[in-house]
């Protein structure tokens, strides 16, 4: 057994200061640990972080446990393999399905990328290069380690343990429960809302002496639904197919275009929207959905799920040359692409070609980080720089406020509360800086517990 007098030091690479890049690092007296690899997205001064040496040696890391697939939780894995990483990496089944493919399809973006750069010249590299390759995902995808939700596992030979539970925001989202040396540490991942329209509800969270919980939506509360789902988004379709426009929904491939798909289909059912082709534009979606439709994963999906898409004139674009097509649609339609706050993917190449003309419509669906496109269109604005160019934002832009699977203020709080004893110490993080510290401050006044916001880089005590 591990003596429990050594420290165990928690360092934020990732996730604190920012909304993305969530990256925690656990020295013990068994050695090193990493919760979540992921991607800095957004603003530049965070992007440019991707590029810098990873502050320790990724070949001193013993292990990396992943929250859930999304780019910001996962998206670094092939660098700090390619770096010297040769731990496994633990995960849930659903989140091994998922990240596989995220990761496989952000390597094809960065490498078309800087493909595209080095042909129009806009990189300010010579030549542009892909911050990794297909290759570099594959070494990571081949050191995936399955852990199953629920059981308590040894890790590495020094007495730690790990478990993990449902966090209900995409499918194989965990939470992380970590022990080892003194250490008790619960890390949230990205909690979903007690009520998801496809996967289980959360789980409550265990004891546990430190917890470090997200805040993405840390300072404000989603809007209640007192009418029918979805109202502003059968309005605006049916605006937009009056004016013999096309509707644009950048959607995240994973889960939120299934989403997405659901809530069509029961607007079709409804009456509230017109029967019109709706194109789904992603790849990377097509090949999630069917994750979702395997039977591998059906515990985690409600029991009293109809069929996930119901769809009469649902197409999927899979060639270049079918997407290519539907920048210039020759007929009203819906187009589902990703990603979901327009930061690359064929999603792109669409709003460069229908914000221009005021018949169009883009839906937003989420949460749209800072510096991404997505919070541009969100602010109002007038333009948009995509592929080295601007474009006029003349189109509706509407905001779908209903699709959000991040737990808000109050559901944030209610999960904390749901602990059988309240942390002694609670680190907020992965929340713009005005959301993580409104978010701490609530905490504070209602748990009595040590409450900080910790800063990039900043490192603290856990045993």
């Amino acid at each position: 057994m591990v003596p429990v007098g050594e420290p165990v030091v928690l360092t934020f690479l990732g996730g604190a200061g920012t909304v993305t890049g969530s990256k925690f690092l656990v020295d013990g007296p068994g050695g090193r640990r990493l919760v979540d690899c992921g991607l800095f997205q957004g603003e530049r001064q965070w992007r440019r972080r991707n590029w810098e040496p990873f502050p320790v040696d990724p070949a001193s890391i013993g292990d990396v446990v992943l929250t859930h697939c999304h780019l910001d939780h996962c998206g670094y894995l092939p660098v700090l393999v390619r770096e010297g990483f040769g731990g496994p990496v633990r995960m849930t089944e659903g989140t091994a399905a998922l990240t596989e493919i995220v990761l496989r399809d952000s390597a094809h973006l960065n490498e078309r990328d800087a493909e595209n750069a080095a042909r129009g010249g806009y990189s300010r590299h010579d030549p542009p290069l892909p911050l990794y390759t297909t290759a570099d995902t594959e070494r990571a995808v081949a050191r995936f380690a399955v852990i199953p939700f629920d059981h308590t596992v040894q890790v590495g030979g020094d007495g730690s343990t790990l478990r993990l539970g449902r966090a209900g925001h995409v499918l194989g989202s965990a939470t992380v429960h970590l022990r080892t040396g003194s250490a008790d540490v619960l890390f949230s991942g990205d909690l979903g809302r007690p009520t998801h329209p496809v996967l289980r509800p959360r789980a409550d969270p265990p004891a546990a002496r430190t917890v470090v919980i997200e805040s993405t939506y840390g300072d404000r509360l989603h809007p209640r639904v007192t009418g029918a789902p979805h109202a502003a988004l059968a309005a605006a379709i049916r605006r937009t197919v009056e004016r013999g426009g096309s509707v644009l929904v950048p959607a995240f491939a994973v889960d939120r275009t299934e989403l997405v798909l659901a809530a069509l289909a029961d607007l079709l059912r409804r009456g509230d929207i017109p029967d019109v082709p709706v194109h789904v534009d992603s790849p990377m979606a097509l090949a999630a959905l069917a994750v979702y439709r395997a039977g591998t994963v059906r515990a985690e999906l409600r029991e009293d799920l109809p069929a996930l898409i119901d769809l009469p004139h649902l197409h999927a674009a899979r060639t270049v040359e079918e997407s290519i097509a539907l920048n210039t649609p020759r007929y009203p339609c819906i187009i589902v692409s990703s990603s979901g706050m327009a930061t690359g993917g064929r999603v792109v190449h669409h709003l460069r070609h229908l914000l221009p003309d005021r018949h169009n419509t883009v839906v937003l669906t989420g949460y749209q980080a800072a510096g991404t496109r997505g919070r541009a269109l969100q602010d109002g604005a007038a333009e948009l720089k995509m592929l080295g160019r601007y474009v006029p934002v003349r189109a509706e832009v509407v905001e779908d406020e209903e699709f959000s699977v991040h737990a808000d203020a109050e559901e944030l709080l209610d999960w904390l509360h749901a602990m059988p004893d309240h942390p002694e110490t609670v680190y907020v993080v992965h929340g713009e800086t005005a959301a993580a510290q409104a978010f701490a401050r609530r905490v504070r006044s209602e748990l009595g517990s040590v409450i900080a916001v910790p800063a990039p880089g900043e490192k603290v005590r856990v045993d």
